[in-house]
């Protein structure tokens, strides 16, 4: 990824940040945290990572209600960051969080079975 695209990445993650929190009305759009923004070098696309508070159909109801909140979402990046044509979003649910969680509770398991010895 170029300097560019980063730079853009993170003035988006901010926006998106406060747009998902302020703008959007949608009641699916329950508790969402803007984890990281890629950008492909050309500007044409952005991944938006969330995170969603929530069981499994909340995750769910987020996803379809900023599937449908795009254009509107789009539109209010591009009035907030000059860029001659603001890329489309793709959100998608940050694993990594998820996967972090995982191996911690796994090395606490291992911890406590060695601590039982």
């Amino acid at each position: 990824m170029s300097l560019r695209s980063n730079r853009v990445g993170e003035q988006m993650k901010k926006e998106l940040t406060d747009i998902l929190s302020r703008k959007v009305k949608d009641p699916r759009v329950g508790f969402v945290t803007v984890t990281d923004v890629e950008v492909t070098g050309d500007l044409q696309q952005a991944k938006v990572y969330i995170t969603v508070l929530g069981n499994e159909q909340d995750r769910e109801g987020t996803l379809k209600a900023l599937a449908k909140a795009k254009g509107f979402i789009r539109s209010e990046v591009g009035q907030r960051i000059r860029l001659r044509k603001t890329p489309e979003l793709i959100f998608e649910f940050d694993e990594s969080v998820e996967y972090g969680n995982r191996i911690d509770t796994l090395l606490r398991e291992i911890d406590s079975g060695s601590a039982d010895r």
